[in-house]
């Protein structure tokens, strides 16, 4: 491998009561979900914006704009796959990938293994290349105060 080349992404939401709530390609039961105009996946979001950061392709607003309505409502997975199809038009593949999931409340152990695959999935590398790690804010911030939740993701690319 050569022409390695990193990327970092960052994405963050605010909560709300009655909406479903989307991490790293899952929906996950809690009494909140983000407020967004896609299905709000901050792990995703984060993602391709690390990946696209990577081959300095911009971010995910330049791709996927919120002001767009062919994007209002949309599986977080779709753009994450699209991310996936801009990186190879410039002959890039994903090495690996590092996700950290900031949240209070709900706890989601249980549900890293299910996330990994499914992001695993969504890009087409395997389970091993990709890594979701979550963590709270010991109730510090917006984080904290359950108003918001946030994610940081650093992709490794590479050209054949």
């Amino acid at each position: 491998m050569g022409n390695f080349r990193i990327g970092h992404g960052y994405d963050v939401h605010a909560l709300a009561p009655g909406l479903e709530l989307w991490l790293g390609g899952i929906k996950i039961e809690h009494e909140a979900g983000c407020i967004a105009h896609s299905d709000g996946d901050v792990v995703i979001h984060a993602l391709c914006d690390a990946l696209l950061g990577a081959a300095a392709l911009g971010d995910i607003g330049l791709h996927f704009p919120d002001t767009s309505d062919d994007f209002k409502g949309i599986d977080s997975k779709i753009l994450l796959r699209r991310t996936v199809e801009l990186l190879s038009e410039k002959g890039y593949r994903i090495g690996n990938v590092d996700c950290t999931l900031c949240l209070q409340r709900p706890k989601v152990k249980p549900h890293i293994e299910a996330m990994r695959r499914t992001l695993a999935v969504a890009m087409g590398i395997a389970a091993e290349e990709v890594s979701v790690k979550a963590t709270t804010t010991e109730k510090l911030g917006f984080v904290g105060r359950q108003e918001g939740v946030e994610a940081h993701a650093v992709a490794l690319i590479y050209k054949e």
